[in-house]
């Protein structure tokens, strides 16, 4: 039963997500850990970041992994196969129906839709990590992260993909620092 929903989880995501990875990420948040509570929001941010420093299609390499952490191998290659299939079905589909009416004004019209829906998407998403880091980190310390990302990738070129690992590492620090203060809070008591 585990691979079945594995399957509906990406089939959803990969079908609904019409856009790319962008729209697709808070559909597959959506199914992960809300849905399937295959792991929290946390968990899918660490994910998301790795999945985001590394090469190809975001979608793919997020179902493949997830995939293969719920339900192994083949996990893995239900979630890549459910993620891809609708994807290649409506680029098909809709690439012969764009071609058939392409000087129609609802084309475009349909076509011009898309980048205001997935920028609404995204900036909840981002929304929704920026109150999750607010609650681990607080909100000085977040904001600094942020502005510091921002100011690194657009006034010095930095690489979307070192500003993330970069991330990475003080989330992890940050996060190994307050277990290991627990743990000693722990041993006191």
């Amino acid at each position: 039963m585990k691979q079945v929903h594995i399957f509906i989880a990406f089939f959803r995501s990969g079908i609904l997500g019409f856009g790319g990875g962008p729209s697709a990420i808070p559909l597959v948040q959506h199914e992960v850990v809300r849905v399937y509570k295959w792991m929290n929001d946390d968990e899918f941010g660490d994910v998301l970041a790795l999945a985001n420093a590394l090469p190809g299609p975001i979608n793919t390499k997020m179902a493949g992994y997830i995939g293969w952490r719920v339900g192994g191998f083949m996990g893995m290659l239900n979630a890549i196969f459910a993620t891809v299939v609708p994807t290649v079905a409506l680029m098909i589909l809709f690439l012969a129906l764009l071609s058939a009416y392409k000087d129609k004004p609802w084309v475009a019209g349909m076509s011009q839709a898309v980048l205001p829906v997935a920028g609404v998407l995204m900036g909840i998403l981002t929304w929704e990590f920026i109150q999750k880091s607010n609650q681990s980190l607080g909100w000085i310390y977040s904001l600094l992260l942020v502005i510091a990302s921002f100011l690194a990738m657009q006034l010095f070129g930095v690489h979307p993909a070192i500003v993330i690992a970069v991330l990475l590492i003080v989330a992890l620090s940050a996060r190994s620092k307050k277990k290991s203060s627990v743990n000693k809070q722990e041993e006191r008591s």
